[in-house]
C-alpha cells in the first residue's frame, strides 16, 4: 500500500494507505474518501466527489470485489485489513 496524505486543516493531516492494486484515479479517489470519512452512501459520494451515480456503481463493485470496501447497510465502508 502507498500512503496518501492530505490536509484536512492547517494543523491536521491524515495518512491513508491506498491498496497498490488500485490504479484508476476514480477508484483511488473513492477509496480515500471512504477511508477518510469512515464510509458513505452512494448519494454522499455523488455529492462530495461530483461523480455521477452511474459511474460510482462500477467503481464500488470493483472495490468490493477486491475486498478493500464492504457494504454496511446502504453505506460503503473500508474493509478491515
Amino acid at each position: 500500500m502507498s500512503a496518501t496524505t492530505f490536509d484536512t486543516t492547517e494543523t491536521d493531516r491524515i495518512a491513508i494507505d491506498v491498496p497498490e492494486g488500485l490504479t484508476a484515479a476514480e477508484s483511488k479517489l473513492v477509496y480515500v474518501f471512504l477511508a477518510a470519512s469512515d464510509g458513505a452512501t452512494v448519494e454522499e459520494l455523488n455529492a462530495a466527489l461530483d461523480i455521477s451515480k452511474i459511474s460510482l456503481f462500477p467503481v464500488l463493485r470493483t472495490l468490493t470485489e477486491r475486498g478493500v470496501v464492504a457494504r454496511d447497510g446502504s453505506a460503503y465502508v473500508p474493509s478491515a485489513s
